[in-house]
């Protein structure tokens, strides 16, 4: 296929559940034309909106969707993937002994170290900035004084979506707009 307008590439769609909400904030549920063309021709999908870039071949010319909604509900009830980042987002990307938000400088601390039989899960680990996590060290936070701002637990995925919300991406097509904050409050 071939473009007429614009790149397709910079043509990502904004991908909702059947609900109409965002699969994920942060991540933001995007997919690549292809996919959402595939998609769309899978009959998975329903276009809400639409760019003004349009793709064709010899016998078939489209616009590309901007919004996407599923046909079939995801449910978000199931467990996150416990990873470095999902950690990171659940503690707002703050480092829970300080609170610092340097996020070059951010790593994970076992609450319990694993020297102490602590281990590795959602329960035990917080977010630290890499002096904190050297300080702390190896031992337990009642002997440092270093205690987290909020206790180490497992998120459900409607929290991870909700920290999410608060770090929108760089670039926001206007179409997306009432997708994403169609739940905030408006203003008098």
């Amino acid at each position: 296929m071939q473009q007429l307008r614009h790149a397709p590439d910079g043509c990502p769609a904004l991908v909702l559940n059947a609900d109409f909400r965002p699969l994920s904030y942060f991540p933001l549920s995007l997919w690549s034309w292809q996919d959402t063309l595939k998609a769309v021709f899978l009959d998975r999908v329903d276009v809400i909106a639409e760019y003004e870039t349009e793709v064709k071949s010899p016998s078939f010319a489209m616009r590309l969707p901007s919004v996407v909604s599923l046909k079939t509900y995801v449910n978000h009830s199931r467990k996150p993937a416990f990873t470095r980042f999902n950690v990171f987002l659940r503690d707002g990307f703050a480092c829970q002994y300080c609170g610092t938000k340097d996020k070059d400088n951010l790593t994970f601390d076992h609450f319990i170290p694993r020297s102490k039989g602590g281990k590795t899960t959602w329960q035990n680990i917080v977010t630290a900035c890499s002096p904190c996590n050297l300080r702390k060290g190896n031992k337990m936070p009642h002997v440092v004084g270093m205690h987290p701002f909020q206790p180490p637990h497992q998120p459900n995925m409607f929290e991870l979506n909700e920290k999410g919300r608060a770090f929108p991406p760089n670039y926001l097509h206007h179409s997306w707009h009432d997708y994403l904050y169609w739940d905030a409050e408006l203003e008098a």
